[in-house]
């Protein structure tokens, strides 16, 4: 996991495209939750959220970028946050970034996350509850980031499709 107090890799930029605003800060896993390793798929390790009753998955890509993916509290939205050890220009608590999966194009709402970082880490997180954007991140292999003010980086997405699939059972059993 990315807090840290309890595992050593961290950081998240998190990104899903949503049509909701959500205002809370428990948006995603707080440093505060429990979590228990459920298993692992295709480079992705997929926790359980004792305290949400959810699981999420992480992987670190290649150049040290760490993404995460998961449901948020009420498990009405995805979350997507991608962390890094580079500055990705968030300036402010929330900032319009544009995506591209593959050509596929998607404005989003990027929300900063500061607190409980890994140290070096920057980042922030989206909100999706759009299948098409969900369907991309599933299928495709490279995610393209462009913050509002700097320079665009990608994110691998290997693998993802079955590791979204194990964690969708992994919450199917902590529903049961």
């Amino acid at each position: 996991m990315f807090f840290k107090p309890t595992f050593k890799t961290a950081a998240i930029l998190g990104m899903f495209v949503t049509t909701a605003a959500v205002a809370s800060s428990d948006v995603i896993p707080s440093e505060n939750d429990t979590f228990t390793k459920w298993g692992e798929e295709s480079g992705w390790t997929i926790y359980v959220d004792e305290t949400r009753g959810s699981c999420l998955i992480e992987r670190v890509d290649g150049n040290s970028n760490v993404v995460q993916m998961g449901l948020t509290k009420d498990q009405e939205m995805g979350y997507l946050g991608v962390f890094t050890q580079n500055d990705i220009g968030l300036k402010g608590k929330k900032e319009e970034i544009i995506l591209s999966l593959d050509g596929n194009v998607y404005s989003a709402e990027a929300r900063k996350k500061t607190k409980h970082l890994a140290e070096g880490y920057t980042g922030g997180y989206i909100l999706a509850n759009n299948p098409q954007f969900v369907e991309d991140v599933m299928k495709k292999y490279e995610m393209t980031v462009f913050p509002e003010k700097e320079t665009g980086f990608t994110v691998s997405l290997d693998g993802t499709l079955k590791a979204i699939e194990a964690a969708r059972t992994c919450n199917t059993e902590q529903s049961s």
